[in-house]
């Protein structure tokens, strides 16, 4: 691996769906050395999610494990144990998204590992924290979209408690699971040692959605409702042009009075209720009523190239479709095309986050199972008589299907 902030730190991934891959994706993505194990029937995301040419290889998993290598191994198996242990002895940061009694029954928790490798950082991503008794208990993003109040918050909004259509709890603490092993491989440079880390997804998506709508019960006792009263609007949404739809935030005095002039009732900067964002926030329904019956009266290219020349912020509605043809996107060659070497010509997202000091120069596939169980076993001192040994065992094995399997 050459370039990226993380060129030299070795990556354990014992992670599968979504957030853990998209943690390690991170670190991969920026120069980290990842190597995921996977079990013999694979990351179960690989046949998850709808869309293939090939069985084990959905679009979902490709999007989610690129630039990583992946090793199969059977951990039921005392071999295949015995080779996880010894990739753990010489790596940087182990991550796992397996629950703690079961990583503990293995041998795999940080006490245990930190015996051979004290500088090892142990993350583990958990659906519920240490402290509380929902610990150990298992869980999915629904599961935790419904109990850390984002449901709610649509159902204070519509009506109707839902799930946002992605599954962002494990996004969201995916990516900072990232950010802790960051700050922990900054304190290993200072100290030398490891630490082990617990990244749950409850009490993170909690504290993501109260730093938010926890309002005016912050003070105790509280000085009104629960919730940001504007962003919880059944109108908090893009607003109905002559064509289509349009999003806008005028939100400062100078953006909205610049709105109110746009639309032709500049008079609305003297309104009470109107004339600062304390109390466009206190009327918030109004506000919206006025937005949504100007921006009727326009097209959306209007709208833009109007509210454009006013420096207020606007944005046109995008589907996903849109998306992937947004010209911002198009500029900065976003959407990438390349050959994957067993599933063809492929569209994928680029690197968002830049760093001046370098970044990853190789990049890599998402790879097949097992497509290099024997390559990183090599490098950890097996032989080719070993490494036959295991999978005639079943400790190892390349279980990745052909190009042109069907899926």
């Amino acid at each position: 691996m050459t370039g990226g902030p993380l060129e030299g730190v070795r990556v354990v991934d014992l992670t599968s769906v979504v957030v853990g891959p998209i943690c390690t994706r991170t670190l991969a993505d920026q120069g980290a050395e990842v190597v995921k194990v996977e079990p013999p029937g694979g990351d179960i995301l690989r046949n998850l999610a709808h869309g293939s040419r090939t069985r084990g290889m959905s679009g979902k998993f490709m999007n989610f494990n690129r630039n990583k290598r992946s090793v199969c191994l059977d951990l039921k198996h005392s071999d295949g144990m015995a080779a996880m242990r010894r990739l753990l002895e010489g790596a940087d940061v182990f991550v796992s998204n397996v629950r703690p009694v079961a990583l503990e029954r293995l041998g795999l928790d940080h006490a245990a590992l930190s015996r051979t490798n004290a500088r090892l950082i142990h993350c583990g991503i958990l659906a519920f924290g240490s402290g509380g008794r929902y610990h150990n208990r298992p869980a999915y993003d629904p599961v935790v979209q419904s109990l850390s109040g984002v449901a709610a918050t649509f159902h204070r909004s519509t009506g109707e408690p839902r799930f946002v259509p992605m599954v962002m709890t494990d996004h969201i603490t995916g990516l900072i699971a990232a950010q802790c092993i960051g700050f922990a491989l900054f304190r290993r440079a200072r100290t030398g040692t490891g630490e082990a880390i617990e990244v749950p997804m409850f009490e993170n998506m909690a504290s993501f959605v109260m730093s938010e709508h926890m309002g005016a019960a912050t003070f105790d006792p509280p000085v009104g409702p629960t919730g940001d009263g504007r962003l919880l609007s059944p109108h908090y949404r893009p607003m109905a042009t002559k064509d289509g739809y349009i999003t806008v935030g005028p939100n400062t005095d100078a953006q909205a009075f610049g709105f109110f002039e746009a639309i032709g009732r500049p008079e609305l900067r003297d309104d009470p209720r109107f004339s600062n964002a304390a109390a466009r926030t206190a009327n918030a329904a109004a506000y919206f009523a006025i937005r949504a019956e100007g921006l009727a009266q326009r097209t959306t290219a209007e709208w833009l190239e109007i509210l454009g020349a006013r420096d207020i912020p606007a944005a046109r509605y995008n589907t996903l479709e849109d998306l992937m043809e947004d010209p911002h996107l198009t500029d900065s060659g976003f959407f990438r095309t390349e050959e994957h070497p067993s599933e063809g010509r492929i569209r994928r997202t680029a690197v968002p986050n830049r760093f001046g000091g370098g970044m990853r120069e190789d990049e890599l596939p998402a790879p097949r199972l097992g497509q290099h169980t024997r390559e990183v076993l090599r490098g950890i001192g097996y032989d080719e008589a070993e490494l036959d040994r295991l999978e005639a065992a079943g400790a190892i094995a390349d279980a990745a299907a052909p190009r042109g399997e069907a899926a």
